[in-house]
């Protein structure tokens, strides 16, 4: 099991950057890692924090990722990565600071991981809980797929910067995390059915994590800061159970197979957790749990519950579910292992109020 060495969550904590690199390396050769936007808004300053240290300190601006109203809504390639571990500078480097939102720090990670460097992750935004997580979303030919990596060393989230992000990347973050409810039951039938193994421990933390977050809703629609730092906890928990379990069942299940799916159909329309909140939903209604919980929490805190708002057609939405089970076959949930029809999908769309 690979964990964070430290965690740092709070009110103006950036400053933080250059004890927690004393801490943690002996090495003096950093990378930082961003895009043009989180350059301005912790890069440079990181960078002259840790070059004031004494450290050699290169900066490495990715390009940036599908950007609409502010909000990114595509996943980076290959491409991205390749960019950074082409460099002779990150080839280099003693260890890597990824500073942005859920696209930059999977860059960083896939990169460290292909270099045998250790990172440490600096979050701009919370929209999904891969701040701290061991897998990585990137985009391939066929839409978004996840891939392994490696936990950073640590995690440093300054929640005055998180907090001015626009509120939507938030509620899409804490929908991803209170979807691990629905990965956590798929996780326990496989367990039941075909044996798979299943750690108790790795299924608390993230269950933990997502019922923290329910009782939370009208503090997150606040927008205020200390409803940033109860989120980037628990999201940051989130990705620790996925290190404990080594794979990422806690915190996937079907309901992230019906994204993923849905970013081949109609990629670049939702956020990855907004898409996995009204996943969990329908999920959820399978196993014979509370899905309506999960519902009046993502409408609470004002993330989509439905195909409209999601800004996805109804047919697209039919579709994901009928070939959400194709995207990782050997991974058994509730959708059986020949997944829906389209008359059970209609069903479960239009009962949930989905469709």
């Amino acid at each position: 099991m690979v964990f964070p060495r430290e965690v740092i969550v709070g009110h103006n904590t950036t400053d933080q950057i250059k004890g927690m690199c004393s801490r943690i390396f002996r090495e003096k050769k950093a990378l930082v890692v961003c895009d043009k936007n989180t350059k301005k808004i912790s890069g440079e300053r990181i960078d002259k924090i840790l070059s004031g240290a004494s450290y050699e300190v290169t900066t490495v601006i990715i390009p940036s990722p599908i950007i609409r109203k502010n909000i990114p809504v595509a996943w980076p390639s290959q491409k991205e990565v390749n960019f950074i571990t082409k460099k002779k500078s990150a080839q280099e480097a003693d260890f890597f600071i990824g500073v942005g939102g859920g696209s930059v720090i999977d860059v960083t990670k896939l990169a460290s991981f292909e270099l045998s460097k250790p990172y440490i992750s600096v979050p701009t935004s919370a929209a999904h809980d891969g701040m701290a997580s061991p897998r990585a979303s990137i985009k391939d030919k066929g839409g978004s797929v996840s891939k392994t990596a490696v936990s950073p060393m640590a995690v440093l989230a300054d929640t005055s910067i998180i907090c001015k992000a626009p509120y939507r990347m938030l509620a899409s973050g804490c929908a991803d995390v209170v979807s691990n409810l629905s990965a956590i039951k798929d996780w326990e039938l496989a367990h039941r059915l075909k044996n798979e193994e299943f750690s108790t421990f790795a299924a608390s933390l993230s269950q933990t994590s997502s019922a923290l977050l329910l009782d939370k809703a009208e503090d997150i629609r606040s927008g205020f800061e200390e409803a940033v730092w109860q989120a980037v906890k628990c999201m940051i928990t989130s990705g620790v159970a996925m290190s404990v379990a080594g794979n990422t069942r806690p915190a996937s299940g079907a309901e992230h197979m019906f994204s993923h799916m849905l970013d081949k159909i109609a990629p670049g329309k939702a956020l990855h957790g907004e898409q996995c909140g009204v996943g969990a939903i329908m999920m959820m209604y399978l196993h014979g749990g509370n899905w309506e919980k999960i519902q009046r929490f993502l409408q609470d805190i004002g993330a989509p519950t439905t195909a409209k708002e999601l800004g996805i057609p109804k047919k697209h939405i039919i579709e994901a579910l009928v070939h959400a089970q194709e995207i990782r076959p050997e991974r058994y949930t509730i959708l059986g292992e020949q997944g829906l029809t389209e008359d059970a999908a209609k069903r479960l769309a239009k009962v949930t109020g989905v469709i």
